[in-house]
């Protein structure tokens, strides 16, 4: 499992990368509106993802189960004619919405205007972000995570070379960061369908299994919007510390995402493997030995890590060193869930996520008021701890077979995937 993993976290960590810190590197030259903007417009990007991600799991995981034993073309199309609602659905309110939206997320006028400019470009191309999701999606269900791994790192080097051309080659500013990340992503989206187009087959029929698609995907997205709702009432709490405080809290959040998204690629690889009755070993197991070893890392780079950011860097690094009790059950928690969700207990994984931050933001406001902003570090360690004792992880050690060969009618026509 940890095979499959890898690439999944090299993805996902340049996929973070691409949105999150090239765009912002190369618009950092333009002041401090610029910087405000693009940063408000990529995190409004990644939460428009969420809702779309029940889609992209629920397509993965049936992929999984029907590869070799029954046909998976029709499956395939209703993904897409999800795909076309879905974009639409979110894409066009975004598109007519947001002067307001960006009015509502900025702190000042020239920050809203910057960043009402990018989402005229990034609201647009967001179908072409989801049919990317979707594609790999695909492509995982069939069992190869390094494909997406390679779209997601060719993705990076086109905006690493496109962003100075239309920023300042083109004289764009803002929007040239917007439209070199969507051009970017439709010149790997082409690459992408091109192999994709290789692996799946083309069976007959018509389109089915759409309600079964967000039925089984639904869980996971539920679960990243509560986790992201969450984190901003975190932020509000810890705001009552100070500047100081909070700043720390989002640095140290930002360095501590490097190591939870190997949480997220165990999760993903775990998921896969149940979807395709393959062995999983104990992802519980390997979630919570990752966890202990993300902690250690991040103790022990802490202090330089955080001095990166910041010249005060002593609240981010308090932060971090508390973590270790957070990230242990955490990581537990994310790696058995892939088997979970795709055994069918996604609604019971996100009732237990639910009901750990039911704990969670009460006992932070009480825990905060004795012991400062330590409480709030505490209290997310502890309504973790809840979420996992609560999960349907008890099975995540079960070996799964391995399906029996299918005709050849129903299997793919790539051989065996790669990257397992």
């Amino acid at each position: 499992m940890i095979r499959l993993a890898l690439p999944i976290y090299v993805e996902l960590l340049t996929a973070v990368v691409a949105v999150s810190v090239i765009d912002l590197l190369w618009v950092s030259s333009l002041g401090d509106a610029a910087v405000a903007a693009v940063t408000v417009a990529t995190t409004t990007e990644y939460f428009a993802y969420g809702l779309i991600m029940s889609l992209v799991t629920g397509v993965t995981v049936l992929v999984g189960r029907r590869d070799g034993k029954a046909p998976i073309a029709p499956l395939i199309r209703s993904g897409w004619r999800l795909w076309l609602v879905g974009s639409a659905a979110v894409a066009v309110p975004g598109l007519l919405l947001r002067e307001p939206l960006a009015r509502l997320l900025t702190a000042d006028a020239a920050s809203a205007a910057l960043t009402a400019d990018f989402f005229l470009i990034s609201m647009a191309g967001l179908p072409i972000y989801f049919a990317q999701s979707l594609a790999d999606g695909v492509v995982k269900g069939l069992g190869n995570t390094r494909i997406p791994m390679r779209n997601a790192l060719i993705c990076n080097a086109l905006v690493i070379v496109l962003d100075p051309v239309f920023i300042y080659g083109a004289g764009m500013g803002v929007q040239g960061a917007a439209l070199a990340t969507v051009l970017a992503r439709a010149i790997t989206l082409a690459v992408s369908l091109r192999t994709l187009a290789k692996m799946a087959p083309r069976d007959a029929g018509g389109g089915e299994g759409a309600w079964e698609i967000l039925r089984t995907g639904l869980p996971i997205s539920a679960d990243f919007l509560a986790r992201a709702l969450v984190g901003l009432l975190l932020i509000e709490i810890v705001a009552r510390f100070g500047v100081a405080a909070q700043a720390g809290y989002g640095i140290g959040m930002k360095i501590m995402l490097a190591g939870v998204m190997a949480f997220y690629a165990l999760r993903q690889a775990a998921m896969i493997r149940t979807a395709r009755s393959e062995a999983t070993g104990s992802p519980l197991v390997t979630g919570l030995a990752c966890g202990a070893l993300v902690a250690l890392v991040l103790n022990a780079v802490a202090e330089p890590a955080a001095a990166l950011f910041t010249d005060d860097s002593a609240a981010a690094v308090s932060f971090l060193r508390w973590m270790t009790l957070y990230l242990v059950p955490f990581g537990g928690l994310i790696a058995a869930g892939g088997v979970a969700q795709a055994s069918g207990r996604g609604s019971r994984l996100l009732a237990a996520t639910l009901a750990g931050f039911a704990v969670q933001l009460p006992l932070a406001y009480l825990l905060s008021s004795w012991l400062g902003v330590t409480g709030v570090w505490l209290a997310m360690a502890a309504g973790t701890t809840l979420s996992l004792a609560v999960a349907p992880v008890r099975r995540a050690g079960a070996r799964a077979s391995a399906p029996a060969p299918a005709p050849r009618s129903t299997r793919t026509a790539a051989g065996p995937p790669s990257g397992r």
